[in-house]
């Protein structure tokens, strides 16, 4: 539903490519998120997005809309791969022992989103493309705070195990049996602070998209932000009670994005967070898919042109000093 109400501030032609890729995400996370098989789920998916970055999409519709997105706006294959690198970690089981882990696994699951719409709004920079990573590793520490009881009684924990245990919590005895507990409130605050530090640097970033792009994406960043905001106003209770964001707050909030999107702002140059930087790099370097033969043909044309400058030179050259050898006769 967040998605779907800082899509529309998008322009049209922005919106259906984030649609589509939207898409081929939540396919592949709905495809692995099932009790039974979801390693060979997650095996097919890789298939499937191998074959469309063959340029041989499966025929479905969200591979041959995703394969026309990620040609047609140079979106590399390592990003979608993080990505189900992440859902593995999920089939997986796997626990983050410090937050420095946790990001890692947001980095993949949430920061390549956050670097493919950076890219289909025509934005290759690498100041933006690790605000947009940024924006998306907010957004999912967001959804972890929010979801905890949810994760916790599918067998799912997202928390550091560090904080935890510092907060006097046993890991193994409160999955057994999960319940909202006061010594959760210091774990969540944390998490939602450690949110709001991207949500800052991520608003820098948004002031180098297209100005038609900054309202839908800043509506984003403010509309996730506002759900941690609902987990603190509910007591840091995302055991017993899911935070929403009511439909009138999210009006208000879509009303300030588009007043304050296309303001400039200021910031700092901040590294990529350390886990994101591949991303950055792969999105960065990325050649838009040219083979061997078409950059052959394009090198062929360019040594074409500078061969014919060449000739002229010389024959405007020649045509002067015969002028004046005429002249002095």
């Amino acid at each position: 539903r967040t998605f779907h109400a800082a899509s529309r501030l998008l322009p049209a032609r922005t919106r259906e490519a984030a649609t589509a890729m939207y898409a081929f995400c939540r396919v592949a996370d709905d495809a692995v998120d099932v009790d039974g098989g979801r390693m060979v789920a997650l095996a097919r998916l890789r298939e499937r997005l191998s074959l469309v970055y063959a340029g041989r999409p499966m025929p479905l519709a969200p591979d041959r809309a995703f394969a026309d997105v990620a040609r047609g706006y140079g979106i590399p294959e390592a990003l979608p791969a993080a990505l189900l690198e992440g859902f593995e970690w999920d089939v997986l089981g796997r626990r983050y022992h410090d937050f420095p882990e946790l990001c890692g696994y947001a980095a993949r699951v949430a920061g390549t989103v956050g670097a493919m719409m950076c890219l289909m709004m025509g934005v290759r920079s690498p100041q933006a493309l690790a605000r947009a990573c940024d924006l998306g590793v907010a957004m999912q520490l967001t959804n972890i705070a929010r979801d905890v009881g949810e994760d916790a009684r599918a067998g799912r924990l997202y928390l550091p195990l560090d904080w935890m245990r510092a907060a006097g919590i046993d890991v193994d005895a409160w999955m057994q049996r999960p319940a909202f507990l006061p010594r959760l409130v210091p774990v969540l605050e944390r998490l939602r602070a450690e949110a709001d530090v991207l949500y800052e640097r991520a608003a820098a970033g948004i002031a180098e998209l297209p100005a038609a792009c900054r309202p839908g994406m800043e509506a984003a960043r403010i509309l996730y932000r506002e759900i941690g905001r609902e987990v603190a106003r509910n007591g840091h209770d995302s055991v017993t009670r899911r935070a929403v964001v009511p439909g009138w707050r999210k009006a208000q909030l879509a009303c300030r994005a588009v007043a304050t999107g296309f303001l400039p702002r200021g910031g700092g140059a901040w590294p990529a967070l350390r886990p994101a930087r591949y991303l950055v790099d792969a999105a960065v370097n990325h050649d838009f898919g040219l083979d061997a033969a078409v950059r052959r043909t394009l090198d062929d044309r360019v040594a074409w042109l500078v061969d014919l400058f060449q000739r002229l030179e010389v024959r405007e050259r020649d045509s002067g000093e015969l002028a004046s050898a005429e002249r002095s006769a």
